[in-house]
């Protein structure tokens, strides 16, 4: 793979960002754009186990789909005292995945501003992630290929990004929003995987603080370097490209692809995963 490291900037205005980074759709991690939020300064793991210990949370580890599974259904849940209490203890595959802090600890919202990035943000929908060392995302998109400012805070993460002009490399699963599972991005086996050798990307770090943007509908995999959590605010697409990929994601191919689990089970899963490779690999004329 072919990664670019991802521009960095201390802070930027407005017009800068739409200019430099918005209109030509560039990742860039702006570094020291929100300290004077109360959230910079307070917001660590101790203070989420104080605020939120007792609410029960949603988790979910690095473990392959299974056409059981229903959309981002949870694998786990446990209190978020217990949780933290975990990630401070031993590293743990166990991640928390788009919890909703509006509807679950409405006094959060008090702790953050919302950015004035010339972009109109949605409002019901900031949602937090988090994990424990090594801990990870499969490489995937967003359902709705929205606008992403991803505000980190506590500890350390690995960024790696992919634009949607990617996709003939990556080994994307069919009627899916993700890649090939088995795939380790961050040292992928280009011997196995040899379409990743094609692959151009970006990469780059977030310690607490920095705030990353993700243009619409990019590919993203992070790993937790340390114990650690994340804000993400979003802005809907605004390419109408993406925008009809959005709409076709949510009321059409999400609900196809449930259906299907349910009818094939896991030949469906297993079939997708074996066309993921024969297709990448016939546009390619790799083995052919």
């Amino acid at each position: 793979m072919e990664l670019t490291q991802i521009d960095r900037v201390a802070t930027i205005s407005r017009e800068d960002f739409l200019k430099k980074y918005f209109r030509p759709q560039k990742p860039v991690i702006i570094e020291r754009f929100i300290e004077d939020w109360p959230a910079y300064h307070k917001w660590n793991l101790d203070y989420m186990a104080e605020v939120a210990g007792e609410k029960e949370v949603p988790l979910y580890d690095d473990r392959p789909v299974d056409y059981k599974d229903g959309f981002n259904e949870p694998h786990a849940r446990m209190k978020m005292r217990e949780y933290i209490a975990l990630l401070k203890r031993e590293p743990t595959k166990y991640r928390i995945f788009l919890w909703n802090i509006l509807k679950e600890i409405p006094q959060l919202q008090d702790d953050y501003k919302w950015p004035d990035f010339g972009l109109r943000l949605m409002k019901g929908l900031p949602m937090l992630f988090f994990g424990g060392e090594n801990s990870y995302t499969f490489m995937h998109y967003d359902i709705d290929l929205a606008n992403i400012f991803h505000f980190h805070f506590h500890g350390k993460k690995e960024v790696i990004l992919f634009d949607q002009d990617q996709n003939d490399y990556l080994y994307k699963i069919p009627h899916s929003l993700i890649t090939r599972e088995d795939i380790n991005f961050a040292d992928p086996d280009l011997e196995k995987w040899p379409a990743l050798k094609k692959a151009k990307g970006f990469v780059g770090n977030l310690e607490h603080g920095n705030v990353l943007y993700m243009p619409e509908g990019y590919w993203h995999y992070m790993r937790y370097l340390t114990p650690g959590f994340s804000m993400s605010l979003r802005a809907i697409a605004r390419n109408p490209k993406n925008l009809g990929k959005a709409l076709y994601n949510v009321f059409v191919m999400r609900h196809y692809d449930n259906f299907m689990r349910r009818m094939k089970g896991q030949a469906w899963i297993d079939g997708k995963n074996a066309r993921a490779i024969e297709r990448t690999h016939k546009k390619l004329g790799i083995g052919v």
